[in-house]
């Protein structure tokens, strides 16, 4: 009855390219645009749109790693690094040219793509847990640069005030307003996350996760399209950290440690690896579930621990605890993660009220 194909044909080639051909995947996608851009602003308190910000940076940073990662198979653990990029990229030159953020934003991701390439080279002759420790190198040596050259991060404190953007003479800075910026640039990153995916370019970086050395006999480039996945990657996350700069009004390092970058790690595990949707169940799970663990600890936490200051202790390395064993436990029980949950309930109901 739901997500049917059956009595539906594609006579044109705009049918058999579009990104929903099935009418209630159309009407889906309006109805949660209308949602998100219409009804959510007017009638969401502050708030509740400082969660949805939050989530919709997470978002952006989460579909560039998996772009790595699920579409690719090239393991990263310096995601954050690349967003620390953008972030002073943006506002250095938010800062000293006075320039909008129209063009600070696609510069950050810009130089985060360059510095990418840079540290992509590694994947070229190297896979797997040595990939992955290059890449915490890269963490560490990123990190090292920015904090001990001042022209970079602005001085001892590594930290560069940035002013709110500006938009046809008006300046962002109510939650509301940052929301409508920041919902816009995650419906362009998502598009071109979807795109991507089902492009030359998409299927390439499929044929490599899957088997690298086939991939090459048959003619694909495979170092150029590693080097390009990082890039692309690298790309989205110098984004998130620009709209993470503009969002908290400063760029500081200490924003993006090397736990940020395993934060994405599980947002794309948690998620599954290689859907787009995945990304985005992933990235609204991970940012929102220390909230929902502080809320629900509020509620237990004094009829078993009747102490504040040992509860909130316990508060922080729960968060961790949880973390670790739901990592743990879609490795094991289910490596596609959330987004096969959402295919396996959606598969039911499209043979519904029928078993198979």
């Amino acid at each position: 009855m739901f997500h049917r194909e059956s009595g539906f044909y594609k006579t044109s080639y705009a049918a058999d390219f579009a990104l929903y051909p099935l009418p209630i995947a159309r009407w889906s996608v309006i109805g949660f645009a209308i949602l998100f851009f219409a009804i959510v602003p007017l009638l969401v308190p502050s708030y509740y749109l400082t969660m949805l910000n939050l989530v919709g940076i997470a978002i952006v940073g989460a579909l560039g790693l998996n772009i790595l990662l699920g579409l690719t198979g090239q393991i990263s653990i310096g995601h954050a690094a690349f967003m620390s990029v953008g972030a002073y990229t943006a506002a250095n030159l938010a800062t000293r040219l006075d320039l909008p953020f129209y063009i600070t934003l696609p510069a950050g991701g810009l130089m985060a793509a360059a510095v990418g390439i840079i540290v992509g080279f590694p994947s070229v002759r190297i896979k797997g847990l040595y990939l992955a420790i290059s890449t915490l190198a890269a963490q560490f040596i990123i990190d090292w640069i920015i904090i001990h050259t001042p022209a970079i991060s602005g001085g001892a404190s590594a930290s560069i005030q940035v002013p709110r953007p500006w938009l046809f003479g008006i300046q962002l800075d109510t939650q509301v307003e940052l929301y409508m910026f920041i919902l816009c640039v995650v419906t362009i990153a998502i598009v071109g996350a979807l795109n991507l995916a089902r492009s030359r370019i998409g299927r390439a970086f499929i044929a490599i996760r899957d088997q690298d050395i086939a991939a090459e006999i048959i003619g694909i480039d495979v170092r150029r399209y590693k080097l390009m996945a990082f890039a692309i990657s690298s790309f989205y996350a110098g984004v998130a950290g620009v709209l993470y700069t503009y969002y908290s009004g400063v760029a500081n390092n200490e924003f993006f440690p090397l736990l940020i970058s395993i934060d994405y790690l599980a947002m794309v595990i948690i998620g599954g690896m290689g859907s787009v949707l995945g990304a985005i169940f992933g990235a609204t799970f991970v940012t929102l579930l220390p909230i929902v663990i502080d809320l629900v600890m509020s509620y237990i936490g004094p009829f078993f621990m009747g102490d504040s200051s040992g509860l909130s202790g316990i508060k922080s390395h729960l968060r961790l605890v949880v973390f670790g064993g739901l990592i743990m436990f879609f490795l094991v029980v289910e490596p596609e993660g959330l987004n096969r949950l959402w295919l396996n309930i959606r598969n039911y109901f499209r043979v519904w009220p029928f078993s198979y």
